[in-house]
């Protein structure tokens, strides 16, 4: 700790910041579940661990969930509350076959008691592993006092954990019996335990045995959303419709757009309000100054594949942004994103974008 006191805070100005190219958060379920820590919650006998089991094995496959494109990878499931023959059973209902990527547990150590280490050991072994699943939270916790520092300490550890390996994990966890006008305050146990997650998702059926639910959805990096599901014969949670019907402009869109833009020009040099008017000047695409450099920002090598070079630089204190088409600047030979170091750059020029941030 003292060691960590003598330090001076590592800083970065409104600036340097606003200008780096920007990394947008990995996901393993597209726009739903990203790297991070997350919990699903829901009522007894709702079917939270037959989802749970679906998402394991169609992350694993590499298939869409609920037309979401997923990130292929090892998934493991830690069903702490069923036997290997209910899996089993499960399984064959599920899928016509599951595949060897993922990889089920019906015992493990708690948190802080040999948990974290059982993890990190699979993942050593399965390196590619982007998803875990714990069923439940309760199932892997110390018996202590349900306080706030408890839960938060719990929490985090698992949090941290996620984000050493950059995998997602989800913990499955119960909601109260009692209504709420906010579906979210009946996750159970403190308000430590919602604040400790990246995203939050509840799952409510519409009535006792309908086979109907509403998927809530709440996060750091999501938008907020819900998802109507069906319960199918096979027991998959199926959808039915999603709020989600007009997101926000996505960076794949403004790879459309300045695609497009730049078709006739080999070059354009202008501010972001310049170029917001240029190909969205009636804003029926919401791409507003403000936007669009965050935008370009986060798809400079999506925009690179596509043959654009971006950048974002700074002329006459004026944040100014710049496009070359690939017949007119030499793309493969360009170089690396160069690095911002947050103690040293405080003078205004933009670094170099024309690379891959990694």
């Amino acid at each position: 700790m003292n060691n960590k006191m003598n330090h001076p805070l590592i800083t970065v100005d409104g600036r340097t910041l606003m200008d780096r190219p920007l990394e947008p958060p990995n996901f393993v379920v597209d726009t739903l579940i990203s790297q991070g820590l997350h919990i699903l919650a829901g009522s007894p006998k709702v079917g939270k661990s037959w989802l749970a089991l679906w998402l394991a094995v169609t992350v694993a496959k590499g298939e869409p969930v609920w037309n979401m494109t997923t990130k292929q990878g090892t998934t493991l499931y830690l069903c702490l509350e069923d036997s290997v023959l209910r899996i089993q059973n499960r399984l064959f209902e599920i899928t016509e076959d599951a595949p060897s990527s993922v990889h089920f547990c019906t015992e493990c150590a708690l948190i802080g008691q040999g948990l974290e280490e059982q993890v990190d050991a699979f993942i050593a072994a399965h390196p590619d592993t982007v998803l875990v699943i714990i069923d439940t939270l309760q199932m892997v916790r110390p018996i202590h006092d349900a306080t706030y520092a408890n839960d938060y300490r719990d929490l985090s550890v698992l949090k941290r954990l996620a984000d050493k390996h950059g995998i997602a994990i989800l913990l499955i966890h119960h909601l109260r019996k009692e209504k709420a006008e906010d579906v979210f305050h009946r996750i159970s146990g403190t308000t430590a335990i919602s604040g400790a997650v990246d995203s939050r998702f509840t799952l409510v059926e519409e009535k006792r045995g309908s086979g109907r639910a509403r998927l809530t959805c709440v996060g750091r990096d999501i938008e907020y959303r819900e998802l109507e599901l069906e319960r199918s014969g096979d027991n998959v949670w199926e959808l039915v419709s999603d709020s989600r019907t007009q997101p926000e402009l996505l960076g794949g869109q403004i790879v459309v757009l300045l695609s497009a833009f730049m078709i006739s020009r080999t070059t354009f040099i202008g501010t972001p309000t310049e170029l917001s008017e240029k190909i969205d000047p009636d804003r029926i695409e919401g791409v507003t100054p403000k936007k669009i450099s965050r935008l370009i920002l986060q798809s400079v090598e999506a925009l690179r594949k596509n043959g654009i070079q971006a950048t974002v630089r700074r002329s006459n204190g004026k944040r100014v942004i710049e496009l070359r088409r690939a017949d007119s600047v030499d793309l493969e030979g360009a170089g690396e994103i160069v690095p911002i170091d947050p103690v040293g750059a405080l003078c205004g020029d933009l670094r170099a974008v024309s690379g891959r941030g990694e």
